[in-house]
C-alpha cells in the first residue's frame, strides 16, 4: 500500500499547490494536443471567439475535435450534442470511482470538479485520494490539478489558433501520441498486482477489437471489459 507522509502544517493552500505540481507531467503532454486543435479550428475557418469558446465550455479534448468535424460537415446541433454525450460517457465511470471521496462536499464544490473533470485531473486526483493520510484537504489538490489543467488548455488552444497558419496539416504531425505516451507512464507504476494487470491487459486489447466502433464506444466497451475482468481477477487472487 502507498503511503505518504504529510507535513503536520498540511493545508488547503499546500494541498492546492501540490495538485498543480502533480498535474504537470500530463499538462505538458496535452500541450500538443491544444496547439492541434487550435491549429486545426482556425484552418477549418473558425473564428477566435468560437474556439475559445468551445475549450472554455466544452473543455474535452477528443469531444472537441469530433465537434469541429462535424461542425465543418454541416452536422445538425442536436446530432453533434448527443455525439459529444456518447464520446465522454466515460467520465460517468470517473465520477462514480470519485463519489465516495467527494459526496460530503457542498454542491459548489461538486458542481467545479464534476465541470473540470478530465482524464488527467482524475488520474491525478484519484491517486491522491487512494493515499493513506489524515489530509483532510485533498479535494484542494483534487481542485488544483483540475484548475491549472483548465488554465492550460485555454492558452494552448490560443497559441494553437494564433499560430495556425504557421503550423499546416497540424493534424497529420502525429503530435497528440505524446498524451498516450504521458498516460502510459502515469499507468506503469500503479500496476502493483495481478487483478491491476490483468485489467489493463484486457482493457488495452479490447480497445484495439473494438477500435473501429463510432464515436469513440469501443474505449467505453474496453474499459468495461476491463472492470470487469478485474473484478473477476480479484476472486481468483485474493491475495495479490
Amino acid at each position: 500500500m502507498n503511503i505518504n507522509l504529510i507535513p503536520d502544517n498540511i493545508s488547503r493552500k499546500s494541498e492546492f499547490f501540490a495538485g498543480c505540481r502533480g498535474i504537470i507531467p500530463l499538462i505538458i503532454g496535452a500541450i500538443p494536443f491544444g496547439i492541434i486543435f487550435g491549429a486545426v479550428a482556425n484552418n477549418s475557418g473558425f473564428s477566435f471567439a468560437g474556439t475559445i469558446s468551445m475549450s472554455a465550455f466544452v473543455f474535452a479534448g477528443s469531444s472537441q475535435f469530433i465537434a469541429l468535424i462535424l461542425l465543418n460537415n454541416s452536422t445538425a446541433i442536436p446530432l453533434i450534442i448527443i455525439t459529444v454525450f456518447v464520446v465522454n460517457l466515460r467520465h460517468l465511470l470517473y465520477a462514480v470511482s470519485l463519489i465516495p471521496y467527494i459526496q460530503r462536499l457542498p454542491q459548489v464544490w461538486k458542481f467545479s470538479l464534476g465541470f473540470w473533470l478530465t482524464d488527467e485531473a482524475f488520474a491525478v486526483a484519484i491517486a491522491r485520494y487512494n493515499q493513506v493520510d489524515k489530509s483532510p484537504y485533498k479535494h484542494w489538490y483534487h481542485f488544483g490539478a483540475a484548475l491549472f489543467m483548465y488554465v492550460n488548455w485555454q492558452l494552448i488552444t490560443i497559441a494553437g489558433f494564433t499560430l495556425g497558419n504557421l503550423i499546416p496539416n497540424a493534424a497529420n504531425w502525429g503530435l497528440d501520441f505524446a498524451m498516450s505516451v504521458t498516460f502510459i507512464g502515469l499507468l506503469i507504476p500503479y500496476l502493483i498486482n495481478k487483478p491491476m494487470i490483468i485489467g489493463v491487459v484486457v482493457s488495452g486489447i479490447m480497445a484495439l477489437v473494438f477500435h473501429t466502433l463510432p464515436y469513440n464506444l469501443g474505449l467505453i466497451v474496453a474499459t468495461l471489459l476491463g472492470v470487469i475482468s478485474g473484478i473477476s481477477a480479484e476472486k481468483l487472487y485474493p491475495t495479490q
